[in-house]
């Protein structure tokens, strides 16, 4: 059983779209998704955290959990859980999720990067989300929207700690994302290799397929998301995160943005905690665990950070905004051409 719990913004979307994507080749090949796809893994992320209010999400989310549990139990095959939301669980929730599968080996699969980048595209996520909460408040310790999006699982020794007392050492695989220069799809080999499944014979994405916001436009977002009440998780999903952020604004012309410089001391803390307790541990790692340490949030370079975006900066991208809108919904009403996405 190999559960892979996240962290989250450590290339889970990247790799969730190659294992769906290719999920009759993986049942060919040994390993079988239970669950009717992605989203019923997310819902059971949350069951299992026993999040309230989670039938607002669908009639079907409370029950998930135990319904993946009792679909993966018992076969001869292997089995996979992916969902990042996983590593919000507590101890005695990580403890109940290990132990559920009755005599099945139990594998758990964590992906990981520097904390400093973590944090600020978990806070970025937040925002395409919905969020109204600003990055200082979030390194104060406030959640920007539920535990999946806080220092409690963006933290990786934290998660380490809380998921792994009760396995064995080589049943816990720590996969370091790819840094500069090296092959985006050797995030995908060193993820097959742990399933045990040959990864020349998937087609793994060569672009990125959560794409990142310009620091004026993801503080825009945070703005505009002030005024958008009312919206359920699904249309936060379809209208601010997809509509919003990655179809309009992910389309401006961005300038990628940076932590502020009084939080790298804590970041760098945070890695080389992270390092110390994968070495003394001896978990299984794959990739470069040097990279935890090499976060390119640590030069200043021409990174820019929340704070520098002017109004002028924010009343360029809504008005840009505001015309892509305008041509969407002028394409409904059938006198022209819909928009192609992402040219204005």
């Amino acid at each position: 059983m190999f559960l892979h719990i996240g962290l989250p913004k450590t290339g889970t979307t990247y790799l969730q779209h190659v294992l769906w994507g290719n999920r009759d080749r993986l049942r060919k090949d040994g390993v079988f998704l239970p669950g009717f796809g992605h989203r019923e893994h997310l819902w059971a992320a949350l069951d299992l955290q026993e999040r309230p209010r989670l039938a607002k999400r669908h009639k079907n989310a409370p029950g998930s959990w135990q319904r993946l549990v009792d679909e993966a139990t018992g076969r001869d095959e292997d089995m996979l859980l992916t969902h990042e939301f996983f590593c919000g669980a507590s101890a005695e929730q990580a403890a109940r999720a290990v132990t559920a599968f009755g005599d099945a080996e139990v594998h758990l699969v964590i992906t990981a990067r520097p904390s400093a980048d973590v944090v600020s595209a978990g806070w970025q996520e937040s925002v395409k989300n919905g969020s109204t909460v600003d990055l200082d408040a979030v390194m104060a310790g406030k959640s920007a929207g539920g535990p999946e999006f806080s220092m409690r699982t963006w933290d990786l020794a934290g998660v380490l700690e809380r998921w792994t007392p009760e396995l064995p050492a080589e049943r816990v695989h720590v996969l370091v994302m790819p840094g500069p220069g090296e092959p985006r799809d050797a995030h995908w080999q060193h993820f097959a290799e742990v399933i045990g499944v040959d990864p020349a014979g998937y087609d793994a994405p060569a672009e990125s397929l959560n794409p990142a916001l310009g620091i004026v436009q993801i503080e825009l977002l945070r703005q505009v998301n002030q005024h958008l009440t009312g919206y359920s998780a699904l249309d936060r999903g379809v209208w601010i995160r997809g509509y919003l952020a990655e179809d309009l604004l992910a389309g401006q012309e961005r300038e990628r943005g940076r932590l502020p410089a009084q939080y790298l001391d804590r970041f760098a803390e945070l890695d080389r905690a992270a390092a110390a307790l994968v070495l003394e541990r001896g978990f299984d790692v794959k990739g470069d665990l040097a990279q935890l340490t090499a976060s390119a949030h640590g030069a200043e370079g021409a990174a820019r950070v929340p704070e520098s975006v002017s109004p002028e900066e924010l009343l360029e991208s809504a008005g840009r905004l505001v015309a892509a809108i305008v041509a969407d919904v002028r394409a409904s009403t059938g006198d022209v051409p819909p928009r192609f996405r992402g040219s204005l």
